[in-house]
């Protein structure tokens, strides 16, 4: 009984130190008094954004690998027009992820300036949590939030 105890005890702080972001990463441990955007935050997030970076390429170099080898001049009208909607929806996916390719590459730079974690609008600290979750984020929750009930507002959406 004991040595269960101990194995869900330690495979629990296994989960709790070792959890993953979406690359694969640890997320950023903040230390007591520790200032906001400092070098080493500034490197965490640095790595984030330059693995996010690497598997977006991927995704760009399979999805040319997958085409060249499924493209097939189907005698059947309807097998065409499938192969083809297939292909297109992949380059919709894969110019969404050009563009975001290109929002990292600005975020890198603003790391790279000491620009980064700071809100475009208010100038307030963005903070490590959110920048975890959306490391390209470059307005606070508060003025994102603002700026989503703006469009609402003229879209009537």
């Amino acid at each position: 009984m004991a040595t269960a105890k101990t194995t869900s005890k330690s495979a629990s702080k296994a989960d709790a130190g070792g959890s993953k972001t979406l690359h694969g990463l640890s997320p950023y441990v903040e230390k007591k008094n520790e200032e906001y955007m400092n070098e080493k935050q500034r490197a965490h997030f640095k790595e984030i954004l330059k693995a996010w970076r690497s598997e977006l390429m991927e995704e760009v170099d399979r999805t040319v690998m997958h085409m060249k080898d499924e493209a097939a001049n189907f005698p059947d009208p309807a097998d065409r027009a499938t192969q083809e909607e297939e292909f297109s929806l992949e380059l919709r996916t894969r110019d969404r992820e050009r563009k975001l390719i290109k929002k990292i590459d600005k975020t890198l730079v603003r790391v790279e300036e000491d620009d980064y974690g700071f809100c475009d609008q208010c100038g307030i600290e963005i903070g490590i949590r959110r920048l975890e979750a959306r490391p390209t984020a470059d307005l606070c929750v508060d003025c994102k939030t603002l700026d989503e009930i703006k469009e609402k507002q003229i879209t009537g959406g």
